[in-house]
């Protein structure tokens, strides 16, 4: 079941996100953008949704906004344990869903160029590449999927 975060997953999306991200730390050479969110801030916001199991045990989360005429996919985590499982992508189809029924034109997102997994992810997802650009140092690849109304 994917719900709206509330504060108190705060401490469970954080945590999730440190898993998830883990990995990429040296490979970058320091913490992905994700690892230093601001998620107490983006849940008041009300931009955080989280995957739950029957027990309400995160598992994953995302986060996503409407901007201008698209979706941003800002950020999408599963925790280490519950990969493969279909989260991650059913995470994504919720933010899509969402852009659709804002009726907005597509869905935006970035990762960084040494996360080479999410590179072969996103196109089999449908998204296309559709820039690269280095932000706040980080070497971002930018990608979109159009969306049927």
């Amino acid at each position: 079941m994917i719900r709206p975060a509330n504060p108190s997953d705060e401490p469970a999306i954080r945590q999730c996100a440190e898993q998830a991200y883990a990995p990429y730390v040296a490979v970058i050479g320091r913490k992905p953008a994700p690892m230093l969110a601001d998620y107490a801030a983006q849940i008041a916001a009300g931009i955080v949704h989280v995957a739950v199991e029957d027990h309400s045990a995160v598992l994953g989360f995302v986060v996503c906004y409407a901007e201008q005429r698209h979706m941003l996919l800002e950020n999408v985590a599963v925790l280490p344990s519950a990969a493969g499982q279909g989260v991650g992508k059913s995470l994504i189809d919720f933010c899509e869903n969402a852009a659709r029924q804002r009726g907005l034109e597509s869905v935006q997102l970035y990762t960084n160029e040494r996360m080479t997994d999410n590179l072969s992810i996103y196109p089999r997802l449908g998204y296309v590449e559709v820039g690269r650009r280095i932000e706040q140092g980080f070497k971002r690849v930018y990608f979109e999927k159009r969306l049927r109304p």
